[in-house]
């Protein structure tokens, strides 16, 4: 069983948010809540929000034990670009590209896979 939290437009640039988003990529929920409160980064707090939006859409919406969570996909797109100019020198600009992203964190009990499992052995 899945359960997944979407966060779109967020004001970080992708890159940013994928450094963090390695770090608790197949983790479990308690586990990965715990390092990225004590991750001293910006994206930390963005992905623990998120991480903590699939737990609580799990337990309450699918009837998951919060114990059995695991981080099974975390990934980050692109997101709309914003362009904006920076006046330089004789009368010339250059651009400013301030990047969005996309951030889904899809969190499992793993028990699908075990039915999967099961089926496919024979």
């Amino acid at each position: 069983m899945e359960a997944k939290a979407v966060e779109k437009f967020i004001r970080i640039s992708p890159r940013k948010l994928r450094y963090v988003a390695d770090i608790i990529r197949a983790k479990r929920v308690d586990d990965a809540v715990d390092l990225l409160t004590f991750t001293t980064k910006k994206a930390a707090l963005i992905i623990r929000k998120a991480v903590q939006s699939a737990a609580a859409n799990a337990t309450e919406n699918h009837k998951m034990k919060e114990d059995d969570l695991v981080v099974e996909k975390i990934f980050i797109n692109e997101g709309p670009i914003l362009k904006r100019f920076r006046p330089r020198a004789r009368g010339r600009a250059t651009k400013i590209r301030k990047r969005t992203s996309h951030l889904t964190v899809i969190v499992s009990d793993g028990r699908e896979e075990e039915a999967k499992g099961n089926g496919s052995k024979g």
